[in-house]
């Protein structure tokens, strides 16, 4: 039992956040794009992000794994990035910090995403087996992953310019 639920409903919710997280942080990454700042997606981003990573710690483990060492990673990440936002108010460099953080912060729930849908999905299953995933076309996927962020975080960093007065 996790929080008065069995281990599978709290995976259930667990995927949920996570899933959740995942959609409000790819439509506040095209957000700011366009520099619209959308605060209230953005603070349901924030923290579905933050309770994916924190919920991932109550699952039972016995050793520190690299899920866990990306989960530290990513609070990490949202903490400079909640502080950027709401402390900082995105002034001066703020403003680039809190899009490099929050968007590795969602980089790395993606990242997780395609390791568990290779884990999960039989298809893919077949693809790229192990735990983790290895081969090539795992390696592809990620590979595209990872350059689809890297353009899109550099993007948003040169682009994003808010209102001042969104904070």
């Amino acid at each position: 039992m996790i929080l008065g639920m069995s281990l599978s409903v709290f995976t259930t919710v667990h995927v949920i956040i996570s899933l959740i997280a995942i959609v409000a942080g790819i439509i506040v990454m095209f957000g700011l794009l366009g520099s619209n700042p959308m605060p209230g997606l953005t603070g349901i981003f924030l923290l579905f992000t933050i309770l994916t990573s924190a919920t991932g710690f109550l699952f039972p483990f016995e050793k520190l794994l690299p899920s866990h060492m990306i989960g530290i990673l990513s609070l990490v990440l949202l903490a400079i990035a909640c502080i950027a936002l709401y402390g900082m108010k995105l002034s001066g460099p703020w403003r680039w910090i809190y899009v490099l953080t929050a968007m590795i912060s969602l980089y790395f729930n993606v990242f997780v995403l395609v390791i568990q849908s290779f884990l999960k999905i039989p298809a893919l299953t077949v693809l790229a087996p192990g735990n983790p995933p290895s081969g090539p076309a795992f390696a592809v996927i990620q590979g595209i992953v990872l350059l689809f962020f890297v353009v899109v975080i550099i993007g948003a960093m040169r682009r994003y310019r808010p209102m001042p007065a969104y904070a």
